[in-house]
């Protein structure tokens, strides 16, 4: 197993679910239904502000350097991204949607699992960002659209990023296993609270393509 196999493969394997996440129905749910400029803002950025604190933990406990470095930049790149989606964003009083993805990744310890959840939390992001991208072009929006461009892209460099620290702590298939482990995971609670949010609101998921 090497980087390029393992991404190929995690794409293959969980395309239905990642495409279903790309869609606006997964933007509608991350939003509550309520498909306007301010809601999908709040939305994306409660998604940075908990990756920015978890990156950031892992970062202060994490003892290979390389890796503590990678977990530093997520972290800094997610901080960010929360102030270009919504500078004044306060969890206290958006209530914003609470992405139980990150419950998992809290449970993550060892360092091939975490850069394992990291690559599948990137996939997910950039999967969601160019559907955010495509709301704001239909809203007219250039300068939004522009913004959630750049986010879109930073996004896609960080997943190199990740590849090549997976390449670097995975030492023989049992590493690559628990790092793709890790990566699954990801995409399946981020995927079942898309279809739970959804039936919640009355839509059904197993539509959207």
């Amino acid at each position: 197993m090497d980087a390029d196999a393992f991404s190929a493969e995690f794409r293959d394997d969980n395309e239905t679910p990642l495409s279903r996440l790309g869609s606006s129905k997964s933007l509608y749910a991350l939003t509550g239904g309520e498909m306007d400029a301010a809601a999908v803002r709040t939305a994306v950025a409660a998604e940075f502000a908990l990756a920015g604190r978890t990156f950031e933990s892992w970062s202060a406990d994490e003892a290979n350097g390389d890796a503590a470095a990678l977990f530093g930049d997520a972290a800094e790149d997610a901080r960010e991204h929360r102030d270009v989606a919504a500078p004044d964003f306060d969890p206290e009083t958006d209530d914003p949607h609470e992405y139980p993805e990150y419950d998992v990744l809290a449970d993550l310890t060892g360092t091939v699992e975490r850069v394992g959840g990291l690559y599948g939390r990137l996939v997910v992001a950039h999967t969601r960002a160019e559907q955010t991208v495509g709301f704001f072009v239909g809203d007219a929006d250039p300068a939004s659209s522009n913004d959630f461009r750049g986010i879109r892209d930073d996004l896609a460099e960080r997943l190199d990023d990740a590849l090549d620290a997976l390449a670097e702590v995975c030492d023989g298939d049992e590493d690559w296993s628990a790092a793709r482990e890790a990566a699954d995971r990801i995409v399946e609670v981020a995927y079942d609270d898309y279809v739970t949010t959804l039936e919640s609101m009355g839509v059904k998921p197993k539509n959207v393509c």
